[in-house]
């Protein structure tokens, strides 16, 4: 760039500075710590729209433009110090770093998938995910040399494209014409200026963005300074930087092997920010409408949402109510001793080839954020948790699909094909969310906060009379880990064949009324909405949960692998579950029972509602009629009758506030319900 060009940019920018970060910059000036760096996040379309001349300097020359941005910030903050009546150190203004974001959204300046080597020299930015993280070093970036014949004293920058090599000039750079070609290196590694933290990150492309059949691309992200840290394994970020090319030296007879690489400015950690965009004021008073809509029958509420889940799949109301239960979660607690006790759900689904598991596993894993879907077949335990990666000299660790989930959805189809000794791996990753890991001197533990949503086909043709264990060849230890576990049998029934047939084939497998489904981005926002609610167990919950696990211990055809202290732990959380997606901070008895209701569907034989095929439950005509028979089925059985009572009251003085309101919450499910196949007085229709 001229120096004209230079003063341009120097006085924009300047200006740009006192304007919109004048607090900034005296904030951080104040601060005591000479050896922190700090960043001046600078808003690019904020900057270019004072001045488009320096947009177009800044596309064209990004690497000069930004040496002249933090030059301009130092001498910035040297002035605004003076007259603040500070006096900071010369050190201290050069840990400050202008940091770019906000960059407009182009094909030429934004990516969503990795660059290409036409991209080199210019600044981008460019989204994915970390799957590794390197550990931070110390890097010396400037040493001194002395000539040997004029004893001139100059310094020399490390070479970014040689991976940070010195290269001396080929003759003395004196002024006087030395010409000389022999230095001595004077050291500096002591010195922190001559010193500057690094790391090394590779982010990939992220997979809900490829096409089908595309596999992801990787690249690596050179960090320094105060972006050191910034992010871990997993983490979805926006990388602002520039496309930079590297080699390592020449040898003879070898081929130069040429990388592209990503010099970091700027990075944004996105885990939480698309969930936090919808978070507005405007999506959280829908909802609030919305249920104040269905205050009178909360039940038909939720079935509405329930009919947005996966519409593509007819009927299976109790899988979308567990799925719907999963995708909420419940609270994780932390007891006295300081012990986790997680607040995730995990289900397994169990059943024979084409009852539509696959399809739930990809709408869950399309509806919440930082999900993985994968398969068993072509999954190892490195691939599921974490595998030591040999790259440089170095071992770095490798991030798989439980730690690139942490704090989303992990989806696991064919989880019976996993092999046995990768199975065990998942052991502490599923109840202890954490992965102990000690690979190649590299000993530490990694967050799997996860929920995951497996899917399995049984061993050969289901044998109902067998343990759950035998029909999936899974062990018991795994097995209780599981929330729930629902078997979807395939019973040949002619009148759902030929019902299942008609939706298929004549409503092209759409709901009738397709305006009464919810979208996806509105399921995503509910979602997200219902997971910052935190739901407390009420003393009538406590109740039925605590009486149901005694009944369930002391049933003579429990399952041994199931019956476990993690039932009474499922039933809380299924518990929570059902309160979050019915939008309330409290566990009423309401959402009890319908975490009961679930678990006995999934107990095999439960104790209360025998034996129910979940493959063949539809959704109900009258949801608040079904509730009643449903409650008092269960209430009953497990000879609560004062709750009972109590129950049946409050659903009477909600049906008298009805009729006085003069208003009906009925809305049109918008799917064709079976004939004669409504759910019975056991709950849920079987017709095994």
């Amino acid at each position: 760039m001229s120096p004209d060009q230079e003063a341009l940019i120097g006085r924009v920018f300047d200006t740009y500075l006192k304007d919109h970060h004048h607090g900034d910059i005296h904030q951080l000036i104040a601060d005591t710590n000479e050896e922190t760096h700090r960043p001046v996040v600078v808003n690019a379309m904020t900057l270019f729209e004072a001045n488009m001349e320096v947009g177009d300097y800044f596309n064209a020359y990004p690497h000069d433009v930004l040496a002249l941005f933090d030059k301009v910030l130092h001498r910035t903050a040297l002035e605004l110090s003076r007259c603040g009546g500070q006096r900071p150190t010369e050190r201290m203004t050069h840990t400050l770093h202008a940091r770019i974001t906000g960059l407009p959204v182009c094909p030429e300046l934004t990516r969503d998938t990795i660059p290409r080597s036409r991209d080199i020299g210019h600044f981008l930015s460019v989204t994915g995910t970390v799957i590794r993280t390197s550990v931070a070093k110390v890097l010396e970036y400037e040493r001194d040399y002395r000539c040997a014949k004029c004893r001139h004293v100059f310094t020399v920058q490390a070479d970014f494209d040689q991976f940070y090599v010195f290269v001396p000039p080929a003759v003395c750079p004196n002024p006087d014409d030395c010409n000389s070609y022999k230095f001595s290196c004077l050291s500096r590694g002591s010195e922190p200026a001559a010193c500057r933290d690094f790391q090394e990150i590779k982010i990939q492309e992220q997979v809900q963005r490829l096409s089908v059949g595309s596999i992801p691309r990787a690249m690596l992200v050179v960090l320094e300074d105060d972006l050191v840290d910034r992010c871990k394994s997993g983490d979805d970020v926006t990388v602002y930087g520039v496309m930079c090319q590297r080699w390592k030296p020449f040898f003879n007879g070898t081929r130069c092997d040429v990388e592209l690489v990503l010099k970091a400015n700027n990075i944004e950690v996105n885990n939480h920010q698309a969930a936090a965009s919808r978070l507005i004021k405007d999506v959280q008073e829908e909802f609030e409408d919305f249920w104040n809509n269905y205050k009178y029958d909360p039940i038909a509420g939720r079935n509405q949402i329930l009919l947005s889940l996966c519409p593509q799949v007819f009927g299976m109301f109790v899988i979308k109510l567990a799925v719907a239960m999963v995708l909420a979660g419940g609270v994780q607690r932390v007891d006295s001793s300081g012990t986790k006790i997680r607040g995730e759900c995990h289900m397994l689904l169990v059943g024979d080839p084409g009852t539509g598991k696959s399809q739930f596993l990809k709408y869950a894993a399309k509806i919440m954020p930082r999900s993985v879907l994968t398969a068993g077949i072509g999954s190892t335990s490195a691939g599921l948790t974490v595998a030591a990666v040999k790259d440089g000299g170095d071992w770095h660790l490798e991030a798989g699909a439980l730690v690139l989930s942490d704090g989303g959805l992990c989806c696991i189809d064919e989880f019976n094909n996993i092999k046995e000794h990768d199975r065990i791996s998942i052991h502490e990753a599923m109840e202890q969310q954490s992965i102990s890991v000690a690979k190649a001197g590299m000993v530490c533990k990694l967050n799997t906060r996860t929920s995951i949503l497996a899917a399995a086909n049984p061993k050969g043709q289901y044998d109902p009379n067998e343990p759950l264990s035998v029909n999936v060849a899974l062990a018991s230890p795994l097995l209780s880990r599981f929330d729930l576990v629902l078997v979807l049998l395939d019973t040949r029934n002619a009148e759902w064949d030929h019902i299942i047939s008609s939706f298929i084939l004549e409503d092209r497998g759409l709901p009738a009324e397709s305006a009464s489904v919810w979208s996806m981005e509105k399921m995503k926002a509910y979602f997200s909405v219902i997971k910052r609610l935190q739901p407390q167990l009420s003393e009538e919950a406590n109740i039925i949960l605590t009486r149901y696990y005694q009944l369930q211990r002391r049933s003579d055809g429990r399952n041994a692998a199931r019956t476990t202290i993690r039932m009474l732990e499922s039933l809380s959380r299924l518990a929570e579950a059902h309160a979050r997606l019915m939008y309330r901070r409290t566990v009423t008895i309401e959402d009890a029972v319908m975490a009961v209701s679930v678990m006995e569907c999934s107990m095999q034989g439960g104790a209360l509602l025998g034996n129910v095929n979940a493959l063949l439950t539809s959704f109900p005509d009258n949801p608040g009629q079904q509730y009643q028979i449903q409650c008092q089925t269960l209430l009953e059985g497990l000879n609560l009758p004062l709750l009972l009572q109590k129950e049946m009251d409050r659903q009477t003085r909600v049906k008298e506030s009805w009729k006085d309101a003069s208003i009906s919450v009925f809305v049109p499910y918008g799917m064709r319900q079976p004939s004669g196949m409504s759910c019975d007085k056991q709950l849920f229709l079987s017709t095994m």
